[in-house]
């Protein structure tokens, strides 16, 4: 870091290095230098660089729009999870590539940045503005097996139904990835709570479309608002189904005719 000179010259001292003058050195990272930024929002770059990729999803028009991915997408993403991550748990920001191995649709980037918050929570943007989901988007076949049992159970179920209820009633939308037509096999299909048994997933959801208010700090509000709204459904995910114990490579239930 700079430091001065009995002369007052600037001299740049690097770690292991003696101090020299002249030209200065990169310089070395403090923990000042480390702290994130504080989350702002997402301007309306972010919102146009989106609506230009759906125009034209290439290889090209990413690498001339990259920085504006980096810093008007991604970097305000980074922020917002670094704020939530003492209340709700780390995040981690998905992978803006596309994997095209086993699709006929070979655009090669996703339209939308889309992030983790915690194990439950999610969190993305795109050109339709924010969206904001929680609970278990897919099951594997264990976790599948442990949450009918406890839809089906005498005491859980009723909890997960009073649970479901409240959510919508804060003008949130409670649904499945993947839902049956009827009830799963074992199960009669006039069941009482036949509707979450033919879920092969559970999460809420909602949007907002794209405005000003989007570019603000006030937008981190809404975030925390949906994840605390919805903090009972995914304490009821997390304490009756839990994560799944296969090992790595089994197929899950979303792959199956169950």
């Amino acid at each position: 870091m700079p430091v001065r000179s009995p002369n007052h010259e600037r001299v740049f001292a690097v770690k292991g290095r003696p101090a020299r003058r002249g030209r200065p050195v990169p310089p070395i990272l403090t923990l000042a230098s480390l702290r994130p930024v504080a989350f702002r929002g997402w301007p309306a770059e972010a919102i146009e660089f989106f609506e230009g990729l759906e125009a034209d999803n290439s290889k090209a028009y990413w690498q001339e729009h990259r920085a504006t991915y980096d810093a008007a997408v991604r970097a305000p993403m980074e922020a917002l999870l670094a704020e939530l991550a003492a209340n709700f748990g780390p995040g981690r920001v998905f992978r803006p590539q596309r994997d095209i191995r086993f699709s006929a649709d070979k655009s090669p980037y996703k339209t939308a940045i889309g992030a983790m918050v915690g194990e439950v929570g999610y969190v993305q943007v795109s050109a339709r503005g924010l969206g904001l989901g929680s609970g278990m988007w897919a099951m594997a076949a264990d976790q599948l097996e442990r949450y009918r049992q406890a839809v089906a159970d005498e005491v859980t179920g009723p909890e997960l139904v009073a649970v479901v209820a409240d959510v919508r009633r804060r003008r949130l939308d409670v649904t499945g990835r993947e839902t049956l037509k009827v009830a799963p096999r074992g199960y009669p299909r006039d069941h009482p709570r036949v509707e979450l048994l033919r879920h092969k997933g559970l999460i809420a959801w909602r949007e907002w479309p794209p405005g000003a208010w989007l570019g603000r700090r006030s937008a981190r509000e809404r975030v925390v608002r949906f994840l605390d709204d919805t903090r009972p459904l995914t304490d009821w995910l997390t304490a009756r189904v839990g994560p799944s114990t296969l090992a790595p490579g089994r197929p899950s239930s979303t792959t199956r005719a169950t």
